[in-house]
């Protein structure tokens, strides 16, 4: 599954044609997510690139053009990393008008959180928005259910494996830093947490068959 950061990141530049014609490649957007109706990039994109983007990581994605859609996808976080989403409001915060993009971090002073999108500057670009305009930062979830290996998993492990279990639990709620792939100490101590949601489980930090199996059934639940 291709990273959702790296997959926005390889679109920036991409812009609008000004007067009557369309860039080919945001109508390719619209086609591959499936909005039919969708004939000029005149018409807003920030939202149709987010489900562009979705749709290419493996993502669930909102199947609207309307940025609030954002909102009731995937889960709300408040410590968010790069590579989740954050929604703002335009005009009036209580329009239905919005703006969503990838979130990037946040300015020195925290005024302001840089965010990659589309029709920013009516292009793909990183962009800066008032905090003050924030609506919420999202966390998607897969689109399809999530299977790990059945390697045992511990503190120095690296590589794919450690990123799925990384994601898995940011998504139940457990904060273990950025999914970067490394098991350390705060993937261990997360990991922990979530072992002791268990009375069956040992508390022993490691990723075995045991928390494997029990971390499939609650994540997989509906």
């Amino acid at each position: 599954m291709k990273n959702l950061l790296a997959i926005a990141t390889g679109e920036i530049g991409v812009k609008e044609i000004s007067g009557a014609k369309t860039n080919e490649k945001i109508l390719a957007y619209a086609k591959d997510c499936g909005f039919k109706d969708y004939t000029s990039d005149e018409t807003a994109w920030c939202s149709l690139f987010i489900n562009w983007v979705a749709d290419k990581a493996g993502k669930k994605r909102s199947n609207s053009l309307a940025a609030r859609s954002w909102l009731l996808e995937g889960v709300t976080t408040n410590h968010p990393e790069p590579g989740d989403i954050v929604v703002f409001w335009r005009e009036s915060i209580d329009s239905w008008k919005g703006h969503v993009g990838v979130f990037m971090g946040f300015s020195k002073n925290a005024s302001r959180i840089y965010c990659l999108g589309g029709n920013q500057g009516n292009q793909v670009s990183v962009t800066a928005y008032p905090v003050s305009q924030l609506l919420g930062f999202r966390r998607l979830v897969p689109n399809t259910k999530i299977n790990f290996g059945k390697k045992i998993l511990k503190i120095g492990d690296t590589g794919q494996d450690v990123v799925n279990l990384q994601d898995a639990l940011k998504l139940l709620g457990f904060d273990c830093g950025t999914s970067d792939g490394k098991f350390g100490p705060k993937t261990e101590g997360a990991l922990k947490e979530f072992q002791a949601t268990n009375l069956d489980l040992a508390i022993t930090g490691i990723f075995d068959k045991a928390s494997r199996e029990y971390m499939i059934t609650v994540i997989n639940s509906d």
